[in-house]
């Protein structure tokens, strides 16, 4: 299934190599634009719907504390069994309004699973391409295929442009949504560093490619962090039918930009 994923993705890119740099840039954001945004709006929706959940989820929490309190004294049971049958049926009660509301948080990753494939199989075809994998004839257009500092897409990217931006575009991704979170879990914070360093280690990766793939991966990014800038939109988060939040702001914007100031110290 990969290896027809990377050939029809070859052949598409193949069939514009002419264009080269604009086929990839274009690609890109088709691509990203009529797969993976339907999904950001779909994992926007199942956010929101979780969040609104947690104050009944509290809510039910405490009842239930004190249901198995009471009932523990009754029948005597030991601090350790209490907890026990009080994490028990927590767990059975979120699973039921998980599935009232249609919402398990699994669902929410459906993005990661369609969105990595997807750039993992562009990215081999692009390689494919300027290597002479599939087809000499398209290398050959690769290799005058591209524009202002790198006009040979089949050669690494030397001067490091690319490379750095993209390595900047995906930090800039990274420390927004970082932003968005008030309050960050122990395993949230080490995804956030985790992704940090990944963002690092993908500037020499991205210098050592041919040019076209680092072309697509920022372009990419770019595109994916327009994607989450317009998802911070109230009026665009009515269209795709998400709903309100606690954490929702008339002024997303503003608030992301505040946000940087205090924590990196700008007016200083």
């Amino acid at each position: 299934m990969a290896g027809a994923g990377r050939a029809v993705s070859a052949c598409a890119f193949g069939a514009c190599a002419g264009r080269g740099w604009a086929a990839i840039v274009c690609g890109a954001a088709l691509l990203r634009t009529a797969v993976t945004l339907p999904l950001a709006a779909h994992q926007g929706r199942l956010l929101a719907k979780l969040e609104n959940l947690q104050p009944e989820i509290k809510k039910l929490a405490e009842h239930l504390r004190y249901e198995v309190s009471v009932h523990g004294r009754q029948l005597g049971w030991s601090e350790k069994v209490a907890r026990f049958h009080f994490k028990r049926n927590l767990r059975r009660i979120i699973t039921e309004l998980y599935i009232r509301d249609n919402c398990h948080p699994f669902k929410a990753t459906l993005l990661v699973w369609v969105q990595i494939p997807m750039w993992v199989s562009v990215s081999l075809a692009l390689c494919n391409c300027s290597v002479g994998t599939m087809d000499s004839e398209v290398q050959e257009q690769f290799s005058a295929g591209g524009v202002l500092w790198f006009r040979d897409l089949t050669a690494p990217e030397s001067t490091w442009i690319l490379p750095v931006a993209l390595g900047l575009m995906n930090l800039l991704i990274v420390e927004i949504f970082a932003l968005k979170k008030q309050e960050v879990s122990r395993f949230q914070k080490l995804a956030t560093n985790f992704f940090r360093v990944l963002s690092i280690v993908m500037i020499p990766v991205a210098a050592t490619v041919p040019s076209s793939m680092a072309l697509y991966w920022f372009s990419s990014s770019f595109v994916g962090l327009s994607h989450n800038l317009l998802l911070c939109s109230p009026t665009f988060r009515r269209l795709c039918f998400i709903p309100r939040t606690k954490s929702d702001s008339e002024t997303p914007y503003r608030d992301i930009v505040s946000a940087f100031t205090t924590k990196y110290n700008f007016k200083k």
